[in-house]
């Protein structure tokens, strides 16, 4: 167990929930080149904290907290406009569930039963009424705020079209229609997706449709006689989803790419469209703290049926078999929201 100073702490891990990009890495898509603890997701309680820390987090021993990815020093011009990721101290190098366990004092993930907090770590107090597991839902409903709200700035009476139909896709559905969209139209592809996109109209969404059999630009002229003022592509390892996402906006409109793609083809793809439709394009990998917080709120509200996902929960024992499951290398479909509890 580290020794904790003046200015960090030590987190009892209660749930970590599992990434795309934790899979990623188990498969080898995302090789790091040396040996780590994933995780990135991680709910849990302090189990202790040094009084500088303490007084900077705004929480004490045994309160019940949720750990964002990547540290802040708070102070370049990168952390205060919000864009940790790009912090000049950190960055993605610090990434928790991506570091090094020859770095001391190595406990630098979430699937462990303790993790380390360094002294530019940034976390949120996790409301009493969410159990852990349910609130490690935070990461992905934050993407989903600051991907499909924030950053495009969508606006009241919107219409959004969300690629894939995942736990963040679900997520964006959810924090459009909180911001007041119009429509949101919501894709996915084949019989894997067919469980997810069913699930989607719970989350707000208006129509959802199977790209395999069905054009989705096509679609939504039919349903709302136009195009998209703002496109979210979250699909990963669908090399075609980009070409559908500029075909899905209308001229003038925004195109957000969240998260790495898995693939660097794009078949369909017309760069003129881009300068025909004369649209934004967006690349986004980090979330804000405000996103972040957001997303608590959101969960504790209950608005959106976020406690009712197909869940699996798996301790570190069994974390390979959920890992594989994540990744489409079982028989069964993967489920929506895969969580680690030590």
């Amino acid at each position: 167990m580290p020794e904790v100073a003046d200015d960090d702490g030590v987190l009892r891990v209660e749930a970590c929930g599992l990434c795309g990009t934790d899979h990623e890495q188990y498969t080898g898509v995302l090789p790091a080149g040396f040996a780590f603890i994933p995780g990135h997701e991680a709910v849990g309680v302090i189990e202790a904290i040094g009084p500088t820390a303490a007084q900077r987090w705004g929480v004490k021993s045994g309160d019940r907290v949720a750990v964002v990815a990547v540290p802040s020093c708070r102070e370049c011009a990168q952390c205060r406009a919000g864009h940790y990721q790009r912090c000049a101290r950190h960055g993605l190098r610090d990434m928790y569930g991506n570091i090094a366990i020859d770095r001391p004092p190595a406990l630098w993930g979430g699937y462990a039963e303790y993790q380390y907090l360094e002294p530019d770590t940034m976390i949120h107090k996790v409301p009493d009424c969410l159990d852990p597991v349910l609130a490690t839902m935070f990461n992905p409903l934050g993407a989903g705020i600051y991907w499909a709200v924030t950053l495009p700035g969508t606006a009241s009476g919107d219409v959004v079209a969300i690629l894939g139909p995942g736990v963040r896709g679900l997520s964006a559905v959810a924090a459009t229609k909180q911001a007041g969209a119009r429509f949101v139209m919501v894709t996915g592809v084949g019989p894997r997706d067919d469980r997810r996109l069913k699930l989607a109209t719970a989350f707000g969404a208006d129509l959802a449709v199977d790209v395999a059999s069905t054009d989705p630009a096509a679609a939504l002229k039919k349903a709302i006689g136009g195009l998209a003022d703002v496109v979210v592509d979250v699909t990963a390892k669908s090399p075609g989803a980009l070409a559908q996402a500029i075909g899905l906006a209308r001229p003038g409109g925004t195109v957000v790419l969240a998260g790495t793609r898995g693939s660097g083809e794009t078949p369909g793809f017309s760069p003129d469209l881009i300068v025909f439709k004369e649209l934004r394009i967006l690349g986004t990998l980090g979330v804000d703290v405000a996103a972040h917080q957001g997303a608590l709120e959101l969960l504790a509200s209950r608005r959106f049926p976020f406690a009712d996902l197909p869940r699996q929960c798996a301790s570190l024992d069994d974390a390979e078999d959920l890992l594989r499951a994540m990744a489409g290398e079982s028989e069964d479909p993967p489920p929506v929201h895969g969580v680690i509890r030590p």
